[in-house]
Parts: C-alpha cells; structure tokens; sequence
C-alpha cells in the first residue's frame, strides 16, 4: 500500500530507505533544538528565547 501510495518505485526508492531518512531527519532536528540554545547561552543570550527561536526558525523556501 505504501509503495502504491508515495509511488516509491517510481521515484526508485523503498520503505526502508524512507524510513531512514526520516529518521535521520529527525534525529539531527532534535540535536539542534538541544545544542544550539545551549550554545548561544554561553553567549549571553536568554536560553528560552533561543530555544523558541531555534524551534519556530525554518527556511523561507520550505513550507509547514
């Protein structure tokens, strides 16, 4: 059903390999939302408005 419904084989790609990239993208998105308001603390700015900041913060080019 899912190879039908994302047209994997047609863009020569597989579940597992989707699947990995998934989880990879996600796993570096949560280690940015950790370290970079720890970073820009240790510069004097205010952890939680970094946090927000890092949290809301996406390029212009991508949509929601």
């Amino acid at each position: 059903m899912l190879e039908r419904w994302f047209k994997l084989a047609e863009n020569r790609t597989g579940v597992r390999q989707e699947m990995l990239g998934g989880v990879t993208t996600f796993m570096t998105m949560s280690y940015i939302i950790v370290v970079n308001p720890r970073i820009l603390a240790e510069a004097g700015m205010p952890i939680e408005g970094v946090l927000f900041a890092t949290c809301i913060s996406r390029p212009p080019w991508r949509r929601w």
